[in-house]
Order: C-alpha cells, then structure tokens, then sequence
C-alpha cells in the first residue's frame, strides 16, 4: 500500500512538473528590453580642404623652395605658388613671362569644356542606313574612345563603348550589308597641328584627329604610348566592316535623315576629362577642344577649337593676353602660356566656398589631376625624387624636348591646399629635371610655415 501511494505521488508530481513547462512554452515572455533604434540615416560625400588651416607666409615659403628652386638642373625656370584662400602670391619668379607648357596646357582644355559643356553629355558614334543599297555609313560624333576590345575588357579609356555592340545593332536592323562607309564631316582642317613633329604617330604619342577612331588610334589599346595609325577614321570603319562580313570600306557622307541601325554613347565629359587629364591623353584633349569649339559655333578645326578656348577661359575671367596656342594637348612647341594663367585657373578650381559658379564647374579639374606615385603620369614618380610629397601631390605633367612642367596642388603641413606652377627649360635630362620640378613640389608639402 505504502509503495503504490508513493508511485502515485510521484506520478502527480510529474505530471504537475510536466503540465507546468508545458505552460512555459505556450505563454509568451513579457519584453525585458527595448526594441533596437532603426538605423540612423547616413549620407556620404567628400569634403574638400578647406580654409581652417593655417596660412603660411610668402617668406615661410620662399624658405623652403629656396634651395629646390636653385637646383640648376631647373635653369631657366618660372613659377607660381598661390594660397587659393587668399589669392596671395606666395613665391613668384617669371610668372607673366609665356613658357612652352607642353600637357599642362591640358589645364586650360580641361577648363574650357568643363566651362562650356554639360559634365553629363556624352558624344555619340551612329551607323545609319546608306543612299545605296546594301550600304550603311559610320557616322563620327566625337569619341575617339570607342572600343576595339570586347565588353568587359579594359581600355585606357574606362566606361567606353564597344564597336562589337554597334556591329551587333547593326546586325539586327540593316539587313545584308555589302559596303560600309565612313563620315568624318564633323570636324574640318587638317588632322595634325602646327609645330607636331611627323614621329608622334608611329611613335605612339597621337593619331591625326578626326571625329571616329578606335581606341585613340592606338594599336594596343590597353597601352598609353604605342604606335598609331594615320588613318583612325578608316581603321575603325575597317573594324565595324570586319564584323558585319563586308570586304570593303570607303569614305561618305550621310544623308541628311537617314535611318539610324545603331548607336553607342562615350563616357560623360566630366569622365572624359579626368580620363584625358590623368593619362595626358593628346587625342582626347584634341577631340575635347573641338567639341568646345562646336559648342560655341566655331569651326570644329584645330583654329576654331583654340580660339574657342581661348573665348570660354577669357569671358570667365581668365587673362590670355600673352598666351598663344595652336593646339589643345601641348604637343606643339609653338603653345606659350604663363605660369600665371595656369595657377589662376586652379586657384579657380581650388577655392573653399563653391558658391561661385566657375569654381563649381571647375571642380572637377582638382580630382582629375594624377596623384604623387598613385595615379596616372604620376603613378611611377615620387619615389627616387619628392617622396615626401607621395599621396599629398596632386598635378598635370608636361614634357617636351627641353621642357618640363608641373601645374598643381598639394596640402601643407598645417593642412592648407596651396596651388603651384613650375616650368623649366632646362635641357638637362628630362627624368632629371622632373625629379627637380618634384623636388619642389615636396617642398611645399612639408611647409608648416
């Protein structure tokens, strides 16, 4: 008796624990914490130097260029250094005086279609339907940038159309095409300007300009410098015909309305004009000049385009009284322009507050411009000459015989943004000598003064 009721008491027990856990699982707990706080909104942007850090003064400064500036490797040499905050002139010699620029003067271009053109428009390259049968014309809008690679391959030119893609358009609209044609009517003048010396195309520095190309003209499009063809106008009608399975090429002109079987688009200007700066691109710096010329309603030739420039920088401003160009890209030794002009452009770029509208079209130009031993022309220098100023120089190169150039900016010790312009003549060892002009620019970069 005594064990059967023990049995039951622990039956009861259990089924009491049982019945009670049971309950702990249907009923649902009492909160114990609040619930998390939704994210908090972020925003992110990029703030430029401002004018928060100490000023430095002329003689802080002409201190600590005096002995770089003295490097006879540099003689003669003419410059700038500007405090855009203030305006002020902080080191000077022979600033007014006009200077073969060589690429800085790809400054001046970049400044003149940032001014003059919508930073989002972009330049097309159209086949429209020909005038005979069979026939189909390859129409230049102004990218020279056009692709010979296939989607996905990398060019020196990021985000440019494919002629694959255009074949491919045609492909599916023309029909059987037996002749494809080529239209470069939207550009006039010679291809090459004065003072070019006649190697620059085989030797890969630039093609003749015209309004259609692939890849610049080059004929390794994934390389900077590699030897062009004199003919990019009918290389790239060449290309397109290679893909549509048609032998022959010629050159025409579209009719006026005539049906379009495809069409592909350039990067947008604001990225075309990093892109030029940054490599020192001489047909793209030719094309964008043209294009600024087009904008204003100047003949599209290397004439109107350096008087369009010219206009565009004058009506903003700018004082081109001493300066002379033939050119967009600084290949001609016949450019003169004066560090002066070069630093009041940046220091345009450069100013803190952008509520004028030309520092906030100019913008741009600051971010385009190579960084020391990082990017672009100046990915490989800083390294034996100017470490200091690795990573904290940003400038545009120029070189030609017996001319070196270096048109930028760089932060100081006490974090304020100067501007600079050095030209040298000297002809001294080009790598010398731009390892002198990087000299230099370090120097400003290690001024706390």
């Amino acid at each position: 008796m005594l064990a059967a009721a023990l049995l039951l008491v622990v039956a009861l027990a259990a089924a009491a624990v049982v019945g009670t856990r049971r309950g702990w699982f249907d009923t649902t707990p009492a909160a114990t914490t609040a619930a998390p706080a939704p994210p908090a909104p972020v925003t992110l942007s990029m703030k430029g130097v401002g004018a928060d850090g100490k000023a430095p003064t002329a003689a802080g400064v002409r201190a600590v260029l005096s002995g770089p500036a003295a490097n006879g490797l540099l003689a003669p040499l003419a410059g700038l250094v500007v405090d855009p905050v203030t305006g002020s002139a902080l080191w000077n010699q022979g600033e007014t005086a006009p200077q073969t620029p060589a690429s800085t003067i790809k400054v001046l271009t970049a400044a003149a279609a940032l001014l003059a053109l919508d930073h989002t428009a972009q330049f097309s390259t159209k086949v429209v339907r020909g005038s005979q049968p069979g026939s189909v014309v390859l129409v230049g809008g102004g990218d020279p940038t056009l692709s010979s690679l296939p989607a996905g391959r990398t060019t020196v030119y990021p985000g440019a159309a494919t002629v694959d893609d255009l074949a491919a358009q045609v492909r599916a609209k023309a029909g059987q095409v037996t002749q494809v044609q080529y239209d470069v009517s939207r550009y006039a003048g010679p291809g090459t300007a004065p003072g070019w010396d006649p190697s620059d195309v085989p030797n890969g520095y630039v093609s003749p300009i015209e309004p259609v190309m692939l890849d610049g003209g080059r004929g390794d499009p994934t390389k900077y410098d590699t030897p062009r063809t004199a003919t990019p106008a009918e290389a790239a009608a060449r290309a397109l015909a290679q893909r549509l399975g048609v032998p022959a090429v010629a050159a025409g002109t579209a009719a006026a309305g005539a049906e379009v079987l495809g069409e592909v688009k350039s990067a947008p200007v604001d990225q075309l004009v990093e892109n030029l700066m940054q490599i020192s691109d001489n047909v793209l710096a030719e094309t964008m000049a043209r294009e600024v010329a087009k904008a204003r309603g100047l003949e599209p030739s290397f004439t109107g385009a350096a008087q369009a420039v010219r206009d565009v920088l004058t009506e903003n401003g700018f004082d081109l009284s001493t300066s002379t160009a033939v050119d967009g890209s600084g290949l001609s030794p016949n450019d003169k322009v004066p560090a002066k002009l070069l630093a009041d452009v940046l220091v345009a770029a450069a100013k803190p507050d952008a509520s004028d509208a030309k520092t906030a079209k100019l913008r741009p130009l600051l971010t385009a411009l190579p960084v020391a031993g990082g990017s672009g022309t100046l990915a490989t220098r800083y390294d034996q000459w100017g470490a200091g100023g690795r990573g904290w120089v940003r400038a545009k190169t120029g070189t030609l015989t017996a001319v070196n150039t270096l048109a930028g900016v760089v932060v100081d010790a006490d974090g304020r943004l100067l501007v600079f312009t050095f030209m040298s003549a000297s002809p001294q060892n080009n790598a010398e000598v731009r390892g002198a002009l990087d000299e230099m620019a370090a120097a400003l970069r290690g001024c706390g003064c």
